[in-house]
């Protein structure tokens, strides 16, 4: 039997591909969509994992750093490490700085640590160049998408810090780029105050400011200790709210980012039906233009099957073409992205699946006119 789909593709091959990639432009937004979804997952994710923390202790009736704001006093990293099943603590601090690098304008986390404690706070698989801090004061490890050189200083505050490592992939929940100095330099920066605002509070009987706060407590525990158990231990003798590394990750998930990932969620559903429409349109449009064809062959005897067969093909042809100048879209334009955005297999293979399926069905209105066509509009002229 000769193949009709096969047949009326070929008659018009180039105007069929520009409808296929056409509208493979717009499944490459939704793959782009599913992709910024899944970096705003990894990027809430990487920052936690990235700390070989185990527990994280923050100001009482808040949900921590990430959330909000979290103060506590710095010397609970003393009392925190008494507790049973601790092995390790120490402090740490998180705040955002915006920054102008070479004419490029962007915002960063600054992290702060004790570079002389135990806890890994900078993961040495993503240092790709120069060293950890090793000093209390004025050493900085940046992001290379900050644009900064091994051995350059940078200016924060009032001080000059001097890059002595560069990081690649480390960023924060929200994708700023990270970059980590002393605890010591942190707590300066976000906890004390210039000149005039001192002698401005000392005029309100306000005096001096406390640099021994930090943002939250940060804890490894003994092998053979769950650390659920350890983390409500803590809670009853310390007063603070303690997250498990579990815990807060599923927090920056379900609260940090779930109104974004919902936003981009709709958005994409919508972009998947309007792709959907478009497809069942084209099919219609495609099969109104060769109405006398389609009477011709209903005319010499073809059956409505045969010819609806071609219009599915026809519609899953297209589809499989849009799909793939899709992902060609996607993958090429990504790279310019501020942001992260992850491409994932399973992600592609899932919209493929939707793609055939809805293609099936868009085909439906195309079948719907071949069999209310009268053979006799053939002759009709």
């Amino acid at each position: 039997m000769i193949n009709l789909a096969y047949k009326d593709i070929t008659h018009s091959l180039s105007k069929f591909i520009i409808t296929a990639i056409s509208v493979g432009v717009l499944l490459g937004i939704v793959i782009i969509m599913i992709g910024v979804y899944r970096g705003m997952v990894f990027d809430a994710e990487v920052l936690v994992s990235d700390i070989k923390a185990d527990i994280w202790v923050v100001q009482q009736d808040t949900l921590g750093p990430f959330a909000q704001t979290s103060k506590v006093h710095e010397d609970l990293k003393h009392q925190i490490s008494y507790q049973d099943g601790i092995k390790e603590s120490g402090a740490i601090t998180f705040q955002t700085f915006q920054m102008i690098n070479k004419g490029k304008d962007f915002k960063v986390m600054l992290i702060g640590y004790d570079p002389f404690g135990n806890i890994e706070v900078i993961d040495n698989k993503k240092l790709i160049e120069g060293r950890v801090i090793e000093k209390s004061h004025y050493e900085l490890v940046v992001s290379r998408k900050t644009g900064y050189s091994l051995g350059e200083f940078v200016k924060l505050g009032r001080e000059h810090y001097k890059v002595v490592g560069i990081t690649k992939d480390t960023v924060s929940n929200s994708g700023d780029y990270l970059i980590y100095t002393s605890l010591k330099d942190a707590q300066i920066l976000q906890f004390t105050y210039t000149n005039e605002r001192i002698r401005s509070d000392e005029k309100r009987g306000i005096k001096g400011s406390n640099p021994h706060l930090v943002n939250a407590i940060i804890a490894q525990t003994k092998d053979g200790f769950n650390a659920t158990t350890v983390a409500r231990m803590i809670e009853q003798t310390t007063h603070k709210k303690v997250f498990t590394k579990e815990e807060q990750t599923r927090l920056l998930l379900e609260k940090v980012i779930k109104k974004s990932s919902k936003q981009i969620g709709m958005f994409t559903v919508i972009l998947i039906l309007v792709s959907i429409v478009i497809i069942a349109l084209i099919i219609y449009t495609m099969t109104l233009e060769k109405i006398k064809e389609i009477s011709i062959l209903k005319l010499i005897g073809i059956p409505n099957f045969t010819i609806s067969m071609m219009i599915i093909e026809e519609t899953l042809v297209l589809g499989v073409l849009a799909f793939i100048s899709g992902n060609m879209f996607a993958r090429l334009v990504t790279g310019g992205f501020p942001k992260r955005i992850l491409l994932e297999l399973s992600d592609a293979f899932g919209l493929f699946v939707v793609i055939l399926i809805s293609s099936v069905f868009a085909s439906l209105f195309g079948i719907y006119k071949v069999i209310k066509t009268d053979p006799a509009e053939a002759i009709g002229g």
